[in-house]
């Protein structure tokens, strides 16, 4: 019981702490930092989509051959289908830009940024809770230190990923209580994410090995459609690959050695 708690609480720690550097910093962050922090981001989510996500996956599927990776590929493409899905129907704008995303609507730019932010931390709660739910159904598969190395990563990026988000909205006007409040907020989606699929545990288990890629697909979505572009555009870019290969290495370095 105390795994599954630790596993649903440190996402959102992470983000909160973060989300509390807008007392600390009196100026948005460094571009140079920005880049580092957001190529970290997205390797530290690329290495859970396989080894936390992907692998276990396809190691629960009791077939061979193609059928053995059948479901990982149904998953994974749903998830991307259904973030893509929610990218069209939710207005939303990203903090890199100036244009709205999504149908048109009359919500405020800061509303806005918070609903991006959202977007993105709702297949992390789902990679978190599925991981949390296969640990205790099928833990010869996945473990519970396993989840909790996956829980811990993600909580390690949602770290500089909450000051990446409470920064701006302080630069849009907003007061540093409200920006922090709002920055926190913007990862509650994911423990609340994460008990939801722990209490349907018991009905999902013949499908959980579609669900771990289906979280998969759905990190990788935000990955290559906002993160990476992100530490592309623009000067230093190679910064951004280096805070990829950083958190790559880290998650990996995590899953292998609690998994």
């Amino acid at each position: 019981m105390n795994g599954i708690i630790i596993g649903l609480l440190l996402p959102f720690l992470g983000t909160t702490l973060g989300a509390a550097c807008v007392f600390l910093i009196r100026n948005s962050i460094p571009q140079k930092l920005q880049k580092i922090l957001t190529g970290f981001a997205a390797g530290v989510m690329v290495a859970a989509s396989v080894w936390s996500l992907l692998i276990p996956s396809i190691e629960m599927t009791d077939e061979t051959g193609f059928m053995s990776i059948l479901p990982s590929i149904i998953g994974f493409g749903a998830g991307i289908l259904f973030l893509l899905f929610l990218d069209e129907i939710i207005p939303h704008q990203h903090i890199d830009s100036n244009d709205s995303e999504g149908p048109k609507s009359q919500l405020s730019k800061t509303s806005k940024l918070v609903l991006a932010i959202t977007l993105h931390n709702l297949p992390e709660g789902m990679a978190v809770g599925v991981a949390l739910a296969a640990a205790i159904e099928h833990s010869s598969y996945l473990t519970m230190a396993g989840a909790i190395a996956l829980s811990l990563g993600i909580a390690i990026q949602n770290f500089p990923e909450g000051a990446i988000v409470s920064m701006p909205l302080r630069g849009t006007g907003n007061t540093k209580w409200r920006s922090f409040i709002m920055g926190t907020l913007s990862g509650v989606v994911e423990p609340i994410g994460a008990v939801i699929t722990i209490l349907l545990a018991s009905f999902i288990i013949p499908i959980l090995p579609y669900l771990l890629s289906f979280a998969a697909g759905a990190m990788m979505y935000v990955v290559v459609e906002e993160l990476i572009p992100e530490t592309q555009e623009g000067k230093h870019s190679n910064l951004g690959t280096i805070g990829f290969g950083v958190g790559f290495l880290l998650m990996m370095t995590l899953d292998v050695l609690l998994g």
